[in-house]
């Protein structure tokens, strides 16, 4: 039997009292828009009840229930899932509810309209503050600086499960979500760009807001310009 056309991955960490609202909304969309799908969760070393709720909220949909024995960040979780996933197409969403499953119609409508390999998506609002923006203005100029794109990318995208090499992909952290756009982008893979909308998380704190996180993104791209030379030379060695 072929596998689904989609995968989505949804990857958590900490998310008890979120979760399983957050897939019970998911299921409910899918089974109406995208009735082939499966999920695919990621728990990312959650010390609370989040993979207990995560079970009772998907048993009986077509999923995977995959878990990592500590911590080891978003990027990790998307590479765990990207692995596991049996969709051409994959997707993901964040366990906080701030991104509605039809934002999923959203990238697919504009994948098969204008025929792109990947769909990225920048929100329509989000209010981070001042500092965000000013550091999220930053982080593109120096994107387009290093390594020559000028990236369009907040949150969530669909691409060929094909395009992604999670072994290529070093980074387990958020970093993950600039250096494969970067990748995709210097590579000339056709993409769209779509506008979403962003909620208010259904509860809780945000885990991925952190300035340490967002200063450690500048070393990042150095990083990831020296090992793109390195792997440009190797293939023309």
């Amino acid at each position: 039997m072929s596998g689904p056309e989609l995968s989505v991955i949804i990857f958590a960490f900490n998310e008890q009292d979120n979760i399983a609202p957050v897939l019970l909304e998911l299921r409910q969309w899918l089974s109406k828009h995208e009735p082939s799908a499966e999920i695919v969760f990621v728990d990312d070393g959650s010390s609370d009840d989040t993979s207990t709720e995560a079970s009772k909220a998907l048993a009986g949909a077509p999923h995977q229930l995959l878990r990592h024995d500590r911590n080891r960040g978003i990027g990790a979780a998307l590479k765990t899932g990207v692995r596991s996933a049996k969709g051409t197409w994959v997707t993901f969403l964040p366990a906080d509810g701030q991104i509605a499953p039809d934002a999923i119609g959203t990238l697919r409508d504009a994948a098969a309209r204008d025929r792109s390999e990947v769909v990225f998506s920048i929100y329509d609002h989000r209010d981070d503050g001042l500092h965000r923006k000013v550091l999220s203005a930053g982080v593109r100029a120096l994107i387009l600086l290093v390594h020559g794109v000028r990236m369009q990318s907040d949150g969530p995208y669909l691409f060929l499960r094909s395009l992604f090499d999670a072994d290529q992909l070093v980074p387990d952290t958020f970093f993950l979500n600039f250096e494969f756009p970067i990748r995709i982008l210097g590579a000339g893979v056709p993409t769209t760009v779509v506008t979403i909308a962003c909620r208010p998380r259904r509860s809780g704190q945000s885990k991925s807001t952190g300035l340490k996180r967002i200063y450690g993104v500048a070393q990042d791209l150095l990083e990831l310009r020296v090992r793109r030379v390195k792997e440009s030379r190797r293939r023309t060695a």
